[in-house]
């Protein structure tokens, strides 16, 4: 190995993600090999007054691109807090990753009543409350999913305390959360923000300035999306929050019926003016682990760039996007997605061609289950880790190393480190046999995966791949 090595030759010659790939290396005993990874760290930090930013017309606010999701924050165990998760939030780490992220030019954090076992609001208001109020823009959210919050009391007092929690006295970004969520969004849209006049008491808040931009993140039900942007003259949206990424542009509704393709959503919003908000750029990191033959693909076409940076660029580049949002829980994701925004390269309308009919839909044909592990399902009343177990799964299918056929030549290999695998992931206490098929998470889930029956699918699947009467599980791929 050259000691004086460039980036574009330190991809070709190792492959993988940049930050990866250096990790993995840094343990390396050749003093070159040691010597070419420090210089290429070096290489790959995200430069400081780089960012990208794109102007709220509304209010005149220059917003990052990169926008803070602050739902998988570190805890003190390294583990990403989900919804499921009690572990305490390890506070200093958060410090520095908001350190670093205003340092680089990131100004939009996005949180919840509802991340992090309730604990992402503290967490998030501790860490920017250092800084002074003009460096960030705050947006938080009304989860009142539960029945029992849906009362104006209730939510008013959940609007209050998201105020106290992040230590200010006005919310830049406020959305009315998870619209379309459950099996009948209309009703649930009318038992949130309507019929107790929620959404009038908002409207009121913005005009005395507590709320500076008012609007709502959308997800499944299509008929609520349509009625509030049909009403927008009523409503006057800020801006909406929407999930784009490559792959749901033409195949969200291919992926699941109940699902619209983010070629529609963003149509809409651009027709209104209204700047969109971009959630889940990398589907819950499917973009980012892609099967393996499509990430060569990806690193052949750019050597110099990580998967997932084609998903942000993808995300970033219409010219209506005011933010896209990413879970950041380690410093090494956060700098990976700086190099993607510090500053954008927008995408050429070729490449975009190439993700949409040769990447987009080589992914579709793998038929994973949607999951984007959110942990919108958790907690589960039975402690079933509903998210691990679809993450695992997904691996293995993008791996192309899930056990099929007891007469195939890797089958016992597969087997073996199907189920060690499974056993690593997710204890056995929490695995899919234990689902009684309850449903409580279902309405929860924001792709509407048929939860209970994907996860007896996947109980059926392990139970004959333990007891070695598999034959190729056709029946679970296609769900």
């Amino acid at each position: 190995m050259k000691q004086d090595i460039s980036r574009r030759n330190f991809l070709k010659l190792f492959g993988g993600s940049a930050v990866a790939t250096a990790a993995v290396l840094t343990g390396c005993k050749s003093k070159s090999e040691t010597k070419a990874v420090e210089e290429y760290k070096q290489q790959v930090e995200p430069p400081v007054g780089k960012m990208t930013y794109r102007t709220n017309h509304n209010t005149g606010d220059k917003v990052s691109l990169l926008g803070y999701g602050m739902m998988r924050l570190p805890t003190v165990d390294g583990v990403a807090s989900g919804r499921e998760s009690k572990a305490d939030i390890d506070q200093e780490q958060v410090n520095r990753l908001v350190d670093y992220a205003i340092e680089h030019g990131v100004n939009y954090f996005d949180t919840s009543p509802a991340y992090c076992q309730g604990l992402s609001e503290r967490s998030t208001g501790i860490a920017l409350s250092r800084h002074k109020r003009s460096e960030y823009f705050i947006a938080t959210k009304l989860s009142n999913f539960n029945d029992a919050t849906w009362s104006r009391e209730e939510s008013i007092k959940m609007y209050k305390n998201s105020m106290k929690e992040l230590q200010v006295d006005y919310i830049d970004y406020y959305l009315l959360h998870g619209i379309g969520m459950g099996s009948d969004g209309m009703e649930a849209l009318k038992g949130r923000y309507l019929d107790n006049g929620l959404l009038d008491y908002l409207m009121e808040e913005r005009k005395a300035g507590r709320i500076r931009n008012l609007g709502f993140s959308y997800h499944g039900d299509i008929k609520v999306f349509d009625y509030l942007l049909e009403h927008h003259d009523q409503y006057h949206w800020d801006f909406v929050q929407i999930e784009l990424n490559y792959l749901d542009w033409d195949y969200a509704k291919e992926i699941n019926p109940r699902n619209t393709d983010a070629r529609y959503l963003y149509a809409e919003l651009e027709k209104r003016d209204i700047p969109a908000v971009i959630m889940e750029p990398l589907l819950g990191g499917r973009l980012a682990n892609v099967p393996q033959y499509i990430a060569t693909a990806l690193k052949q076409r750019d050597p110099q760039r990580s998967v997932a940076s084609w998903a942000f660029r993808y995300a970033g580049t219409p010219k209506g996007v005011l933010t896209v949002l990413s879970g950041m829980t380690y410093m090494e994701h956060l700098k990976d997605n700086l190099l993607s925004y510090c500053p954008l390269q927008p995408l050429t309308e070729e490449e975009c061609q190439y993700l949409h009919t040769d990447i987009a839909k080589q992914i579709v044909g793998v038929e994973t289950i949607p999951c984007n592990d959110c942990k919108y399902c958790m907690p589960c009343p039975y402690g079933i880790d509903i998210p691990a177990i679809f993450v695992h799964y997904n691996k293995c299918k993008n791996e192309g190393t899930l056990p099929r056929d007891r007469g195939d030549k890797e089958y016992w290999e597969q087997r073996r480190r199907f189920l060690i695998g499974m056993d690593r992931s997710v204890p056995k206490l929490r695995q899919a046999d234990h689902c009684i098929g309850c449903g409580q998470c279902e309405p929860n889930c924001p792709q509407n995966i048929r939860i209970p029956r994907e996860l007896h699918k996947i109980s059926e699947y392990v139970e004959a791949v333990k007891q070695n009467t598999l034959t190729r599980p056709e029946a679970l791929e296609k769900g």
